[in-house]
């Protein structure tokens, strides 16, 4: 009996009953949990490489099979279908549960890992013990808490990404998009870094290090031991370390003014990534009130001024400990990020005023003020920088935004804050390039109001909480700081109002002219164009 839906009603049809093979996808999957299961409680596996590979082959063919056979017999074209009608998507008791047994998962994952089997006296036992032959294979070593985490990381971003691409398959950005993800969770975060450990003996040290990562979100990067570790690796460790410079002050900038955020939010991001694939039935469930919107822009930018802190702190002290090591002091560096800061706060505020909002433009102010005022405070004073210890600083945010925020929270609690959380709210480096998209990218989204037929699917399915529906209804626009450019919006339209553009700046059509009757002459835009 053919599945086909005619039925063109935008709202979607409720969901369905399984099927036969969609019972036996998901009991196939079921039972590569359960092997993971069975090795947490410490059951016996004597064949760890067998019951490794069957557990992930079993929850690969699982998820894979069952997203085939739920989209198989659809006509291309997005399908949200019922997203508000199934417990687990909807903020009921199975979302509840999900997001309970996933946040005790990484909690004991980050913090308590013996409790999984990791021994670092003696050889692991139970689901750690069970990665011991994909680790040695890949890196010659036995597996940490760390791997685990990495490879079903990168398994969940492959298995739901080729589900994202089966599901979206009518959209080339999307397809695009998701492999490319794919590719940089895969390849720069967990293989190569892995085999760079492999070439690690006594002539050559490597650092570990996921290229894809720049600081702030490798907050970790400047701290000593790194610094130590790239100039022990001879060239390779320094070429690294420029590397990572480079990309603070260079390669960022320009790719974030010609594509936007979403060159990293969106294309390579592992956050992101998991996000995109994992998190896609969720992705409705972002709050779209303005109070969340006002709370977003204040922790998020709060968070950026504690890494910045931190950091600054870390290195500063360091930098006299080795004289030859470091040609740098600690005066002049401290001179050189009051001068930095100094130029970028200016810059905003001078040039770029009218494009902030009057509460982050007073942010703005009181954060400069309270950096040069602690920086000021060090050089009159001579008291302790930032007056705590530099290793306070680094453990507090460590334990609160590295760990806490960005991994139990931003993923356990995907089934009830949406897919984004983390990015909305605590990356240091989604509000970094936030800041860079709003101010002196090319990247927007433009409108075409009289289109517009406010169904309201574009601002549902925006997992970064954005009002999309109404800059569509005005024909404004959508310039926003927090947007990842990730293009479901225009994918749900069924209208074609939305489109994502990268033009010069001055392209972008003041907000204030409302696109709607006379009011612009858009043949005198395009002439000038």
């Amino acid at each position: 009996m053919s599945r086909v839906q005619y039925n063109m009603a935008l709202s979607g049809q409720p969901p369905q009953e399984l099927t036969v093979g969609q019972k036996v996808f998901v009991f196939v999957g079921m039972l590569g949990l359960l092997v993971l299961l069975l090795a947490t409680l410490n059951f016996q596996l004597p064949n760890k490489t067998l019951w490794l590979s069957l557990s992930l082959g079993a929850i690969s063919v699982g998820t894979i099979g069952f997203s085939w056979s739920l989209y198989a017999n659809k006509s291309s074209g997005i399908k949200n279908d019922g997203v508000w009608f199934k417990s687990l998507t909807s903020r009921r008791l199975w979302a509840w549960v999900f997001g309970i047994l996933i946040t005790l998962f990484y909690v004991v994952l980050y913090f308590f890992p013996q409790y999984l089997g990791l021994n670092a006296n003696a050889e692991n036992t139970g689901l750690i013990a069970l990665f011991d032959p994909l680790s040695k294979m890949l890196s010659g070593n036995p597996a940490s808490q760390w791997f685990v985490y990495g490879t079903l990381y990168t398994l969940s971003i492959l298995i739901f990404g080729i589900k994202f691409i089966w599901k979206y398959r009518h959209s080339r950005y999307e397809i695009i998009r998701t492999i490319s993800v794919m590719f940089f969770q895969t390849a720069f975060a967990f293989i190569i870094p892995e085999f760079m450990a492999r070439l690690n003996g006594e002539s050559l040290q490597l650092p570990y290090y996921d290229l894809k990562n720049i600081w702030p979100l490798n907050y970790y990067n400047f701290e000593q031991y790194r610094i130590d570790g790239f100039l022990n690796s001879g060239t390779i460790g320094l070429a690294l370390l420029i590397f990572g410079v480079i990309s603070i002050f260079v390669i960022t900038p320009i790719l974030t003014y010609k594509y936007g955020k979403r060159w990293y939010c969106s294309w390579v991001c592992g956050c992101g990534g998991l996000a995109e694939t994992a998190g896609d039935p969720f992705r409705h469930l972002s709050d779209k009130r303005q109070v969340a919107w006002k709370v977003e822009r204040w922790v998020v930018h709060s968070v950026v001024v504690f890494v910045t802190l931190m950091t600054t702190a870390v290195i500063y002290s360091y930098l006299d400990y080795d004289a030859a090591k470091y040609w740098l002091n600690k005066d002049v560096f401290l001179g050189f990020v009051a001068l930095l800061l100094t130029l970028v706060f200016g810059w905003a505020m001078l040039f770029r005023r009218e494009e902030l909002q009057k509460d982050a433009q007073y942010g703005a102010i009181g954060y400069f003020v309270i950096i040069l005022g602690l920086i000021g405070i060090h050089f009159f004073f001579g008291n302790q920088l930032f007056l705590f210890q530099a290793e306070t600083l680094r453990k507090t945010y460590a334990f609160l935004i590295g760990s806490v925020f960005s991994g139990v929270i931003g993923v356990g609690f995907y089934p009830i804050f949406g897919s984004r959380v983390w990015c909305r709210f605590g990356c240091p480096m989604a509000a970094i390039l936030g800041f860079q998209q709003r101010l002196f990218s090319k990247f927007r989204i433009s409108t075409n109001g009289g289109q517009c037929i406010s169904c309201g699917n574009c601002s549902t399915y925006c997992e970064m909480g954005i009002d999309v529906r109404a800059y569509a209804q005005k024909g404004q626009n959508i310039v926003r700081s927090s947007c990842v450019g990730c293009g479901i919006c225009a994918e749900v339209c069924p209208r074609g109002v939305l489109k994502l553009e990268n033009d010069s700046p001055n392209g972008r059509i003041n907000p204030k002219d409302v696109l709607l009757g006379n009011d612009v002459d858009l043949m005198n835009y395009v002439n000038q164009k």
